[in-house]
């Protein structure tokens, strides 16, 4: 457009093709971007998946992690958190070859312990690699899934809204107390005659996770952050914005590719991009 070169989009799309799937290896060294942190300073992780659309398989998980320094986490009042520096690592495709890439990045770091702190959701396959690689972190159930369990379970039980929203606020005022136990004790004795399956499946959601939600230690430490946030957000900028427009269908190819620019472009790696095409442009001169 600056240079009023006209661009068709199979041009466009061959061209980043090319350079998705030949920056692949830049993804696959999964060093450390961010500097060593200092003692005093945690590192927190998230991972998530978002569904793409595509031709093969319809729709398909993008796996996503996010890794930031409790230094990097401005907390402004009455705003929401912002994370000045982080380093993204993503994956189309199974949970292992996912997990492996986090395992390079988080390996580069040392044994953190107690100052690597996970913030997830409910999925086994999360919960599971946290508890087998990184036994001494600490694992967060995102608080915003445990209010949104309540919240539908809540609306299952209660069909005045001042009633279901007092409700509501209790509950969640006693979680953050980690009073969890009590919660479920609750939900059992309100739900079980009314509404089995609801309540089945909220019980059996806090207790499979009793042991990441211990929120009122969560709050004292590093930054206090119990939600995932920053993952959600970092859905929205590094995937959901270039690959989940109206009409968009990927091949699992062109997916795979696009969201590994994407994902060299949100690190800041966009340098490497330059260097393959100046050297490619080099190597065809001189042919």
């Amino acid at each position: 457009m600056y240079l009023d070169i006209d661009i068709n989009e199979m041009q466009l799309y061959r061209i980043t093709d090319h350079y998705g799937e030949s920056l692949a290896s830049v993804l696959e060294e999964n060093k450390r971007l961010q500097p060593m942190l200092p003692e005093e300073d945690v590192l927190y992780a998230m991972a998530d998946g978002s569904m793409i659309l595509t031709r093969e398989q319809k729709w398909k998980e993008a796996k996503l992690g996010r890794l930031f320094s409790g230094k990097d986490c401005l907390q402004i009042e009455g705003k929401v958190n912002e994370v000045k520096a982080s380093q993204y690592v993503s994956h189309f495709g199974g949970c292992k070859q996912f997990t492996d890439k986090l395992d390079k990045v988080l390996d580069d770091y040392g044994d953190l312990k107690e100052r690597l702190i996970f913030i997830c959701d409910g999925a086994i396959w999360l919960r599971i690699w946290i508890e087998d690689a990184y036994p001494y972190a600490i694992s967060i159930l995102d608080f915003y899934h445990v209010k949104e369990y309540l919240c539908l379970f809540a609306k299952e039980i209660f069909k005045d809204d001042c009633e279901r929203n007092t409700w509501i606020t209790e509950q969640e005022k006693l979680l953050l107390e980690s009073k969890t136990h009590q919660v479920i004790d609750t939900i059992k004795k309100i739900g079980n005659n009314k509404k089995k399956a609801a309540t089945k499946k909220i019980v059996e959601y806090y207790q499979s996770n009793i042991n990441r939600m211990d929120y009122k230690y969560y709050l004292t430490i590093g930054k206090g952050i119990i939600g995932s946030g920053a993952i959600e957000s970092a859905h929205r900028t590094v995937i959901q914005c270039r690959m989940k427009r109206s009409g968009q269908r990927w091949s699992k190819k062109g997916a795979k590719n696009m969201l590994c620019l994407r994902t060299i472009k949100m690190n800041n790696q966009w340098d490497e991009v330059e260097k393959l095409i100046k050297k490619q442009y080099s190597l065809k001169m001189a042919a």
